[in-house]
């Protein structure tokens, strides 16, 4: 696949223990990317946030819920990521959790794959 030039990034914010179909949830997001075929996912930790209950969640050692932000980010074609963001909104939906998604416009510089 050639990605290169103006693309888009598609940005979701959960909650690690959110799950669907009894798996988490950021799991099954990144296999419908995989099975969609979108150019790259990214899944990473954070370390602290709150959302639209004003709850904050953390990574501390010592705190009542480690119940920590996931951040998922995929970059590809702006309609690929339209198309896809209805997919992953179905599964958010469907787990029934807060969550935020939202699409940044973005330049691809570098996109290949390792030569390893």
């Amino acid at each position: 696949m050639v990605l290169e030039g103006d693309v888009q990034k598609l940005k979701m914010i959960i909650e690690e223990d959110d799950k669907v179909y009894q798996r988490p949830l950021y799991e099954a997001i990144v296999f419908a990317a995989k099975k969609y075929k979108m150019a790259g996912i990214t899944v990473t930790k954070g370390i602290m946030s709150y959302g639209p209950n004003s709850l904050i969640n953390n990574s501390k050692v010592f705190t009542i819920s480690d119940n920590i932000p996931i951040i998922i980010e995929l970059i590809d074609r702006t309609e690929r990521i339209n198309s896809f963001s209805e997919i992953a909104t179905k599964l958010i939906e469907k787990a029934n959790c807060g969550a935020i998604i939202y699409t940044e416009n973005v330049e691809v510089i570098l996109y290949r794959s390792s030569s390893k």
